[in-house]
C-alpha cells in the first residue's frame, strides 16, 4: 500500500520536470502552433492550446485504466499521478492564474502572488523564443522574495 502512494507522490513531483520540459521544448518549440494563442491576448474561452489536456489526460486515462483491470497495480497510481497534477494545473494555471473561472480572486497568500508573477513574466514574452518560467509550481526564489517584501 505504501509502495503505491509513492509512486503517486513521485509521479505528481515528477510532472513538474515533465511539465517544464514539454512547456519549453514541446509548446514553445514544434507544437507552438497550439500554444501560440495562449500568449496572445484574446477574448474566447477556449484555445488550441487546451489540446494539451487530452495529451496528459489520455495516457493517465489508459494507464488507469489498464491498471485497475486485475485490481489496482501500479500502472493505476502512475496515471492517478498524472491526473492529480493535471487538476492541480487546472486550479493554478487556468483557474488561479489566467481566472478562466472566478474562484480565488482574491487570494494574498505570498506563494499563490509568487506564481501568478512569475506566470506574467512567462507571458510577457509573445513569441516563443527568449521564454522564463517554464514550470508551474516550482516559483524561482526572486518571486517569492517580492511577494513577500510587497506584503510589508
Amino acid at each position: 500500500m505504501w509502495i503505491n502512494f509513492l509512486i503517486f507522490l513521485g509521479v505528481f513531483l515528477l510532472m513538474e520536470g515533465i511539465t517544464w520540459c514539454t512547456h519549453k521544448f514541446v509548446m514553445h518549440g514544434f507544437l507552438w502552433i497550439l500554444h501560440e494563442d495562449h500568449h496572445v491576448p484574446h477574448n474566447h474561452f477556449f484555445e488550441k492550446n487546451d489540446a494539451f489536456f487530452l495529451i496528459f489526460a489520455i495516457p493517465s486515462f489508459l494507464l488507469i485504466l489498464f491498471g485497475s483491470l486485475n485490481g489496482f497495480d501500479w500502472r493505476a497510481f502512475v496515471g492517478f499521478g498524472i491526473m492529480a497534477y493535471g487538476l492541480a494545473y487546472f486550479l493554478v494555471h487556468d483557474v488561479l492564474i489566467h481566472r478562466r473561472f472566478k474562484w480565488f480572486d482574491k487570494t494574498k497568500n505570498p506563494y499563490f502572488r509568487a506564481l501568478r508573477k512569475a506566470h506574467k513574466v512567462h507571458h510577457k514574452h509573445l513569441g516563443k523564443e527568449h521564454g522564463e518560467c517554464f514550470g508551474m509550481l516550482y516559483v524561482p526564489k526572486k518571486y517569492f522574495v517580492e511577494a513577500f517584501n510587497s506584503k510589508k
